[in-house]
């Protein structure tokens, strides 16, 4: 029986690349692919797959609050990151959110199907170099966490302050969550009380840092 893939990239290039490579496995079929974090939570819903190989920044939901979420409700789904960003917070934020692996899109096409099969068998599969940056910062302060915007943050002022920083106007957040104009204020001076911000530049530029949001609108 073929392992089932959803794959989520806001690159249509990309996404077709990596359908393509799949295609040659025959143990692996990809039976979705989409372009924002949103659709991605409702396709691993409606669809159940085995595997999502999951981008980090994508529009309207990050790919590490649409991880969080798959998890939440179904914990049998694994999760493969796949992204430019190989800083430590990228990765952490991943791993912390339930993904089992991590991969740099500069890898090679083959090392992605090796890392599908480690990850569907339940272990964690990391590039190498994304494993040192992990080992070294782990050696040199255990057990310590930076702040971050999902430290920091409740999900609802993640995805208000992503929103935000990809240029939507608060009656336009308002009608994507669904809450008030009134409440999306209220998040918005939350986040700049929490993190010390007091305009929607410097958000924007907090957002891109975290990886909320892959670039300024």
């Amino acid at each position: 029986m073929s392992t089932r893939i959803i794959l989520a990239d806001d690159h249509t290039i990309v996404r077709h690349g990596l359908a393509k490579l799949i295609e040659h496995e025959d143990d692996m079929e990809v039976i979705a692919q989409t372009e924002n974090g949103i659709s991605t939570v409702e396709l691993a819903r409606e669809l159940s797959p085995d595997v999502v190989v999951m981008d980090v920044g994508m529009p309207d939901l990050n790919g590490i609050d649409a991880t969080r979420q798959i998890l939440r409700e179904n914990p049998k789904i694994k999760v493969l990151a796949l992204s430019l960003h190989s800083g430590k917070k990228f990765v952490t934020a991943m791993l912390q959110a339930g993904a089992l692996g991590y991969l740099v899109k500069d890898c090679a096409l083959e090392e992605l199907a090796n890392a599908l099969r480690i990850v569907i068998a339940g272990k964690t599969y990391l590039s190498p170099s994304i494993a040192d940056i992990v080992v070294q910062n782990y050696v040199r302060s255990p057990g310590a966490t930076e702040p971050s915007a999902f430290s920091v943050l409740s999900q609802r002022e993640r995805e208000v302050l992503q929103l935000l920083a990809e240029g939507n106007t608060t009656k336009q957040i308002a009608l994507h969550l669904h809450i008030s104009p009134k409440t999306v204020e209220g998040h918005r001076l939350r986040l700049m009380n929490k993190l010390d911000i007091d305009n929607v530049a410097q958000l924007t530029k907090y957002a891109i840092q975290e990886g909320l949001t892959s670039s300024e609108p």
